[in-house]
């Protein structure tokens, strides 16, 4: 399912293209993705569209403590992530807690920290849109065959 929301960020989110589901749907699945994880993928989108782009940062710097589950499964190196960005005013609380959620919601034992910085990204795109995230995009694909954006 991760793969598939990888292709719709390169593909869709980027371009700030929203076709409908039905649509959307039709062209994953003749990509070659599975059906079923094209539905998932899909529904996992929708929660996406619950974040809140007014909702602004978060209202002063608390302390986020995580339960034993979120420290046994979320990659160290992706909480720091994180918390750099939330600290630098870049991720609201809400938006970072979402990021959690969806990490959790993964079917990894350990959620790398790759995926979660993936995570991170789709949330800040959907707040802030596709041309806000592009530094970010070049943090995420670092260790990729990427050429960065130039600003």
């Amino acid at each position: 399912m991760f793969d598939i929301l990888l292709y719709l960020y390169d593909n869709y989110l980027v371009a700030d293209v929203h076709p409908d589901v039905e649509t959307l749907s039709r062209k994953l699945v003749a990509v070659g993705f599975e059906a079923d994880d094209v539905d998932r993928a899909l529904d996992w989108l929708k929660v996406l569209e619950m974040l809140d782009p007014e909702a602004g940062a978060s209202s002063g710097l608390g302390l986020r403590c995580y339960t034993a589950e979120e420290q046994r499964r979320l990659d160290p190196e992706g909480v720091g992530f994180l918390m750099h960005l939330e600290n630098a005013g870049l991720l609201p609380g809400q938006a970072r807690e979402w990021v959690i959620d969806q990490a959790l919601a993964l079917e990894d034992v350990e959620v790398p920290a790759e995926k979660i910085k993936w995570l991170t990204l789709l949330a800040i795109s959907r707040l802030h849109g596709p041309d806000d995230a592009i530094w970010l995009e070049d943090l995420v694909r670092a260790g990729e065959d990427h050429t960065p954006t130039y600003h």
